[in-house]
């Protein structure tokens, strides 16, 4: 498995990444892992390297690049303390939702141009806060992005004009969203009425709620990791790929 470095020019500057792949010439589907607020660091660099092993070629770019390059926190992810939760803010004041979808634009032509990429479709995933990003990535591009996956995703379903769920009528993937259970960020109210949203899309998906899996599950250096719940979620990512990519 390859692991290289990358930089991905942008319309607000340049963000920094990793791609990962397998040796050899043979292409493969496009995927870009996003990863969650803590930023790029080892537990993500391992799971985007997991999802290559099962035949895609990884993007993996620094969400975050405005505003530092990693490591993007220097406090324990999950933490409720005060400097945490400004860090928070901090890297995501830039992120508006146009900037997102520029950004989304930029990391597809990016993956979908590089010799290792076949020409097909491509998937994204996305992890807490970057679930939205995920389905602002398939609204952007819609001719390219067939499948979404969000894993313990916050803010899906609010009553702001930026809503991810108002984006649903210009997606065109299929999508799979496995919420946490006690989310604060996506709770049972909310993943009720997104689910609603979701039937009355009409597209493919599939909503779930973990049970006994809190906010960032799937994350190795998590305080809350569920490994067997995470396991399950990447059964799911990988079903979701190897049913939509070719």
């Amino acid at each position: 498995m390859i692991e290289e470095a990358v930089e991905i020019g942008m319309s607000d500057g340049t963000a920094d990444g990793f791609l990962y792949r397998a040796e050899g010439a043979r292409r493969s589907p496009g995927a870009i892992h996003l990863t969650d607020i803590g930023g790029i660091r080892k537990s993500h660099r391992d799971m985007a390297r997991r999802l290559a092993e099962k035949g895609y070629t990884v993007l993996m770019p620094n969400v975050f690049y405005r505003t530092t390059r990693p490591p993007v926190i220097d406090v324990k992810i999950g933490l409720g303390d005060e400097r945490t939760m400004k860090r928070f803010a901090e890297l995501r004041a830039p992120m508006t939702p146009e900037a997102v979808e520029r950004d989304a634009t930029a990391y597809v032509n990016f993956l979908a141009a590089h010799d290792a990429v076949n020409a097909g479709s491509i998937g994204v995933v996305g992890y807490c806060f970057t679930g939205a990003m995920a389905m602002r990535t398939a609204a952007a591009m819609r001719g390219k992005v067939a499948a979404v996956a969000s894993f313990h995703g916050g803010g899906l379903y609010t009553d702001e004009p930026t809503s991810p769920h108002l984006l649903l009528p210009r997606i065109k993937a299929r999508l799979y969203f496995g919420h946490a259970s006690n989310d604060r960020s996506m709770p049972g109210e909310a993943i009720e009425k997104f689910e609603r949203a979701l039937a009355a899309w009409g597209g493919k998906y599939e909503s779930e709620v973990y049970d006994g899996a809190f906010h960032g599950w799937t994350v190795p250096d998590a305080p809350i990791y569920n490994a067997p719940q995470a396991d399950r979620a990447f059964e799911k990512l990988t079903e979701l790929f190897a049913g939509t990519l070719k």
